[in-house]
């Protein structure tokens, strides 16, 4: 996965129009303020970018559908968006959705210190399959919290320290994505269909298992898994569920787990290298779920060898 992180800093109103144009889409520059100062700090993980804007500057662009999800947070000023005939106002600490990836929207900032977050379409289906949003806020205060903070640990923490191991990446961007899905109203959270209550079979289940144990060590997503099972990724869920009592991501968790204790048991390693080595970023994390799996420490199981 590639990785940039880049600084701009510019003082001059189409300069900015400019900036921005490049980090969204195409836009037209509406109305700006005179002397401004806008700084935008990007850190690009493959087709995910974190960006922080601020200084000061008020402008308002008309923005083309820019095909992605971009979702924000406003830490000062104020951030304005319209679509569809809704006019958004936005103020410090909230979080949002901009606008549909697919619709043109109006957009302005007034002496901004904005975060944002843009998730592709296809990025989001590696998590669950042709998702659509459903709202522009999120769903409570502290879904808006835990979204945000889970969006600053791995923008900040884990994604720069991981960059070479390709499996905390990618288990990073998912929690991003999870953590999304259970933040803003989308169509994951109607109730299952006809069809995936009757493609939640143990057949499907035993596709998905096997797929999982043959895949564990490699970058695999729950949307990998209901391909593999021949279902939708709810029909997918609902088995898990039904027979297991667990979910997939859950379930190839366990199973990675298990090939973690097979290291430690072998010595191949220090617990911080084969939590890695298994996609966790955090040893306290792989600590935390190893004992309760295994009823001891994962330092104690490679002592013991």
């Amino acid at each position: 996965m590639q990785h940039v992180e880049q600084v701009v800093e510019v003082a001059d109103l189409d300069a900015a129009h400019e900036v921005l144009n490049a980090a969204y889409g195409q836009m037209r520059l509406n109305a700006g303020s005179e002397n401004p100062h806008m700084r935008l700090s990007s850190r690009i993980h493959g087709d995910v970018r974190f960006d922080e804007l601020c200084g000061h500057i008020s402008l308002e662009v008309s923005v083309d559908p820019m095909r992605n999800y971009v979702f924000g947070h406003n830490g000062a000023g104020v951030v304005y968006y319209s679509s569809g005939g809704e006019d958004r106002f936005w103020l410090p600490g909230e979080v949002f959705l901009s606008a549909p990836p697919e619709s043109s929207f109006v957009g302005a900032i007034a002496d901004p210190r904005l975060s944002t977050v843009t998730l592709p379409q296809s990025v989001i289906d590696q998590v669950v399959d042709g998702v659509r949003f459903a709202g522009f806020g999120p769903a409570s205060p502290q879904a808006a919290a835990v979204w945000w903070s889970t969006c600053v640990q791995l923008r900040d923490v884990v994604l720069p320290h991981f960059e070479d191991n390709p499996l905390v990446t990618a288990n990073a961007i998912r929690l991003l994505v999870t953590t999304t899905l259970a933040t803003f109203p989308n169509t994951t959270q109607a109730p299952p269909t006809s069809a995936d209550r009757r493609d939640a079979h143990p057949r499907s289940l035993r596709r998905a298992v096997t797929f999982i144990e043959d895949h564990a060590a490699t970058d695999i997503s729950a949307a990998d898994i209901a391909r593999a099972a021949r279902v939708s990724s709810r029909a997918l869920q609902l088995a898990f569920r039904r027979y297991l009592g667990t979910t997939p991501m859950a379930y190839l968790r366990g199973v990675r787990l298990s090939c973690a204790h097979e290291d430690l048991k072998a010595g191949n390693g220090s617990v911080t290298e084969i939590a890695a080595r298994w996609g966790f970023a955090r040893p306290s994390v792989f600590a935390a779920h190893y004992r309760l799996v295994h009823g001891v420490s994962p330092s104690w199981t490679l002592r013991s060898r």
